[in-house]
C-alpha cells in the first residue's frame, strides 16, 4: 500500500495571513485551532492519508524561546486533537516532532539524556493525545536521531516511529551520515519506518531513497521540498509545480517509497498531484539488504563477511600491559587514546576496540569520555571492550553509530546483561565461546557453548547478521593442540553459522621465542581456514605483509593485484607502508598535526616550545596553524572527513592562538577582520549559524554573534557600531527566508561598507544573488574560506 503524506505547514499558514514573522507557529493550535483543522482537512481532501501534527517545534527546548516550555503538554493535546477532529477516521495521525536545535556533546553543549528527556516527554505526550505514529523528522545529525528514537520507544513502546534524515546535496546530513549509514544504524534500533524529508526537491532525493531501500528491510518514506526557493519581486518562490511534483512521484516509489508526501513549499495541490500520480502503481519488490554483519560510525560503514577483504580490529586502545596508557587513562587525559585511534586508522584499522579497563578509576565515565572522544576523531567504527554492564551502556549511549559489542560470553550474568543492551542500542555482538564451567578446549565445545548465546541472542530479538564468532585462541606452550582446535573451529564457524569469524592473535605464542614469526605463521593458516577479521597491532609488518600474501593466496585479491602494487620494482620499500604521525622533532610540523588531528590538549603545549625555541608567531601561524587548516578544508569538500572533526581541528586552532596571546601579546595574532552574525527576525534555529560562528572565531576573525530571531534595525546597528567587515545572515525557515533581503537592504540604506555572506537550509546561490548578498556559503568551511576571500586573507 502506498501512503500519501500531506505537506507543508508554516508556509500555507504565512500564505493565509495567519502565521506572522515572529510567533510561534504550534501556538496556533490552541489560538487558531480552526484553520489547524481546516489545513489538516484541505490535506485530506487532496488525498492525504496521514496527517502530521502541527507539533515540529513543540518541545520544551523549542517553545522556551517563545516563553511557552510551560505549555508543553497543553500545546501538544491540543495538535492531536485538531488533527482527530480534521482525521474523523479518513487519515492516521503523525506526531512530529523535529530537531532540538542544539548539537550532543562533545560537538555541542548538551548531553544525550537531556535530549532524551526532551523527546520522551513530548513523544508521551503525542502518544497521550493518540497519533498512530511518532515521527522524527528534519534531524541532520545521527545522534540526535538515536536519542530521539530510544525516548519514543520508551515512551510508546505500541506506536511505530519514523525516523526522516534531512540530507544535504552530496548526499550526506550535515554532520555526515549517508543514507546507508543511516538505515543500517536506524533499523537495528528499531525505526519502524526510515525516510528522508525537507533536504531538497524528489529528483535530489531519489538516490537517497534507493540507498535506504536497499540497505535495511522496514518501509521508506520521503517528502521533498517544492525545489530550492527563488526570490522573485520581493517575494519567496518555489519553483516546483503541482503538476512537476506530480511527474517526480512514480521515480520514489520505484526508488523504494512507500510513504510520499511533501515538505517545504507543497500545498494541498502538490499533494492531489502525487496522490494521482501514484493511485494504480504497484509497489516494486526490494532487493534484500546485504546479509553480511554491519557496523557503522556517524559517517562510515564496514561490512564483515567470508567473501569481502579482511577487516583488522585494531587492539591498542587497551591499558592491558601498557602502564603509561592506563597511568594516563586515570589522571584523566585521554590524549593518547585520541592518537591511537588516529594512527590505527591511518595504519589500516577497519574497526577500533576500546578498553578502559584500569583499575581504581570510574570505569563508565572514562568509557563515555573515550567513546565521545574517538568518534568524533575518527570516522572508523567502534567495538565497545568491557565486562562491566554500565560501561557498556555507557559506550553504547555515546556512541553514534552501531557498535560491536566485545563481548558475549555463555555466562549467566553476561546473558542477563548484555544482550538486551546489544537489542535496545542496536549493537552487534562478539560471540566468546566461554561458560562458567570454564575454557573450551575443543572445537566441538566451542560450537555448544556458540550455539547457547546465539539462541539465547535471538530470543531478544537479534538476527543473523548481528553476530562475529570469537576463535578463543590459548597458548601451544601450555596445549599442543590448541592451534589446532582453533583453526578446525574457524572451519565450523563457516560451515555450522556462516557468520564472520574473529579472535586476538598473539597469545598463541605466549612463552615462546620469536613471537612474531609464530603470530604471523598462525596468522596466515587462520586466515585460511576461516578468520575474517583479526583483532591485531595494525603497525605490526609481519603481519600486515602476512594479511597481503595470504589475501592472494586466497582468493581475496584476485590476481595477486593489490600484492602487485605494493611489491612491483616501482615500490620504494620492500614492506607494506605503515602511516605514522608527524616528526615531532620539526616542531612546527608537529603543531600542524595537532590541528589536523584535533588535538586540542595538546597543541597549547607545542606552541608554547615552539615560540621558546625561536619561531615567531607569525611563522607558527602561517606554517602550521592556516597551512592545517587548509588541509582540513581541503579534507573537507573531498569528503574524507565531515563537521566534527572540521569543529574539532577549529577548537586545537583557537587553543593555539590563546597561547600565543599569552605568552607573547605584542606579538599576538590580529584579527582577521570583524564579523557580525545572526540569525533573521522570526527564525528561532541558530544552529548552523553557531556552527559557522565557532569556525570563523576559531580561525581568528573577531566575532559579534548576535543569536537568532533577530531583526534587521539590530543586525545594522551592530555592523555599524562596530565597523563590521562582514555581516553574516542566516535564515533556515521558508517562512523567514524574505528577511535575507530585507536586512541587506536596510544595510545598503544605512551605509554599511560591510561585504554580506548568507546561509541555510533554504537558502541557495541564486536566491543570494537575487537578495544581493556579495557571498553564498554552504557551510560553515565555505563560510571561513568566502570570510577571507572576501578580506583577501591568504
Amino acid at each position: 500500500m502506498i501512503n500519501i503524506f500531506d505537506g507543508a505547514t508554516g508556509t500555507i499558514l504565512q500564505a493565509q495571513g495567519i502565521l506572522k514573522t515572529g510567533m510561534c507557529p504550534e501556538l496556533l493550535n490552541l489560538q487558531e485551532s480552526a484553520a489547524i483543522i481546516k489545513m489538516h482537512k484541505d490535506y485530506i481532501t487532496a488525498g492525504s492519508t496521514v496527517i502530521e501534527t502541527n507539533t515540529f517545534g513543540a518541545s520544551s527546548i523549542k517553545l522556551a524561546h517563545y516563553n511557552l516550555s510551560d505549555k508543553v503538554r497543553e500545546i501538544n493535546l491540543a495538535a492531536v486533537k485538531n488533527a482527530r477532529s480534521a482525521a474523523d477516521g479518513k487519515a492516521k495521525i503523525a506526531g512530529s516532532m523535529g530537531p532540538t536545535g542544539r548539537f550532543i556533546e562533545p560537538l555541542g553543549d548538551i548531553s544525550f539524556d537531556e535530549v532524551y528527556n526532551v523527546y520522551f516527554t513530548q513523544a508521551s505526550i503525542l502518544a497521550e493525545g493518540g497519533v498512530d505514529y511518532l515521527l522524527i523528522e528534519t534531524c541532520i545529525d545521527l545522534q540526535e536521531m538515536r536519542a530521539a528514537l530510544l525516548a519514543c520507544k520508551a515512551a510508546a513502546p505500541q506506536i511505530p516511529v519514523i525516523c526522516q534524515m534531512s540530507y544535504s546535496e552530496d548526499g550526506r546530513t550535515v554532520t555526515g551520515t549517508d543514507a546507508q549509514t543511516a538505515a543500517i544504524t536506524l533499523e537495528a534500533m528499531g525505526a519502524s519506518i526510515i525516510g528522508a524529508n525537507c533536504s531538497t526537491g524528489p529528483e535530489q532525493l531519489i538516490p537517497i531513497v534507493k540507498t535506504l531501500a536497499q540497505n535495511c528491510r522496514c518501509p521508506i518514506s520521503v517528502q521533498p521540498n517544492a525545489g530550492m526557493p527563488h526570490l522573485v519581486d520581493g517575494k519567496t518562490i518555489f519553483p516546483m509545480s503541482p503538476a512537476d511534483m506530480g511527474k517526480w512521484a512514480p521515480k520514489l516509489i520505484e526508488a523504494g517509497a512507500t510513504f510520499i508526501g511533501g515538505c517545504c513549499g507543497t500545498t494541498p495541490q502538490h499533494i492531489a498531484a502525487v496522490k494521482e500520480a501514484v493511485t494504480g502503481l504497484s509497489i516494486p519488490a526490494r532487493t534484500a539488504p546485504s546479509a553480511h554483519l554491519a557496523l557503522t560510525s556517524r559517517s562510515k560503514t564496514i561490512f564483515v563477511g567470508s567473501d569481502l577483504p579482511t577487516r583488522l580490529i585494531g587492539e591498542r586502545i587497551n591499558p592491558t600491559g601498557r602502564k603509561k596508557l592506563g597511568a594516563e587513562i586515570k589522571n584523566g587525559s585521554f590524549l593518547s587514546v585520541k592518537k591511537e585511534a588516529v594512527e590505527q586508522t591511518n595504519a589500516g584499522a577497519d574497526i577500533l576496540d576500546v578498553n578502559m579497563g584500569v583499575a581504581g578509576i570510574d570505569q563508565v565515565a572514562a568509557m563515555e569520555k573515550a567513546i565521545r572522544e574517538v568518534s568524533q576523531i575518527v570516522a572508523t567504527p567502534l567495538a565497545i571492550d568491557t565486562s562491566d554492564p554500565a560501561s557498556l551502556e555507557a559506550g553504547l549511549k555515546a556512541y553514534p553509530g552501531r557498535a560491536l559489542i566485545n563481548s558475549v560470553s555463555a555466562e549467566p550474568d553476561r546473558l542477563k546483561y548484555f544482550l538486551p543492551l546489544a537489542k535496545k542500542y542496536g549493537a552487534a555482538i562478539l560471540c566468546l565461546p566461554l561458560s562458567d564451567k570454564g575454557l573450551p578446549k575443543t572445537a566441538a565445545a566451542r560450537i555448544e557453548i556458540l550455539h547457547t548465546i546465539i539462541n539465547e541472542a535471538k530470543k531478544h530479538g537479534l538476527k543473523d547478521s548481528d553476530f562475529m564468532l570469537d576463535g578463543l585462541v590459548m597458548t601451544i606452550a601450555a596445549d599442543k593442540t590448541a592451534a589446532l582446535e582453533v583453526l578446525q573451529a574457524l572451519k565450523l564457524y563457516r560451515s555450522e553459522f556462516g557468520y564472520p569469524a574473529t579472535m586476538g592473535l598473539s597469545n598463541i605464542s605466549f612463552g615462546l621465542p620469536n613471537r612474531p614469526l609464530i603470530n604471523s605463521t598462525f596468522f596466515a593458516m587462520c586466515l585460511a581456514a576461516g578468520l575474517d577479521a583479526p583483532i591485531m597491532n595494525p603497525y605490526d609488518e609481519s603481519m600486515k605483509n602476512s594479511l597481503l600474501a595470504s589475501a592472494a593466496i586466497i582468493g581475496k585479491d584476485p590476481s595477486g593485484q593489490h600484492y602487485s602494487l605494493i611489491y612491483s620494482s616501482q615500490s620504494q620499500e620492500n614492506t607494506l607502508p605503515v602511516n605514522t604521525p608527524a616528526d615531532t622533532n620539526d616542531i612546527i610540523a608537529a603543531i600542524k598535526h595537532c590541528i589536523i588531528t584535533g588535538e586540542k590538549e595538546n597543541v597549547a603545549a607545542m606552541v608554547e616550545t615552539a615560540l621558546k625555541d625561536g619561531h615567531s608567531s607569525n611563522e607558527i601561524t602561517e606554517d602550521a596553524l592556516t597551512a592545517a587548516m587548509n588541509d582540513v578544508g581541503k579534507s573537507f569538500a573531498a569528503k574524507k572527513i565531515f563537521l566534527p572533526q572540521v569543529m574539532l581541528s577549529a577548537e586545537a586552532m583557537r587553543e593555539a592562538f590563546l597561547k600565543i596571546k599569552e605568552v607573547l601579546p605584542a606579538q599576538a595574532v590580529t584579527s582577521k577582520g570583524t564579523v557580525v552574525i545572526a540569525t533573521v527576525k522570526g527564525d528561532i534555529h541558530d544552529l548552523g549559524k553557531n556552527i559557522v560562528s565557532a569556525l570563523l572565531e576559531n580561525n581568528g576573525f573577531n566575532l559579534i554573534d548576535l543569536g537568532k530571531d533577530v531583526d534587521a534595525e539590530e543586525i545594522v546597528r551592530a555592523a555599524l557600531e562596530n565597523n563590521a567587515d562582514i555581516v553574516g545572515l542566516c535564515s533556515l525557515m521558508t517562512t523567514t527566508i524574505s528577511q535575507i533581503d530585507d536586512v541587506i537592504a536596510a544595510l545598503k540604506k544605512a551605509g554599511s561598507k560591510a561585504q554580506v555572506i548568507v546561509g541555510g537550509a533554504v537558502l541557495t546561490q541564486e536566491y543570494a544573488d537575487s537578495a544581493g548578498a556579495d557571498a553564498y556559503a554552504q557551510d560553515g568551511v565555505i563560510a571561513v574560506k568566502l570570510a577571507k576571500a572576501l578580506l583577501k586573507i591568504s
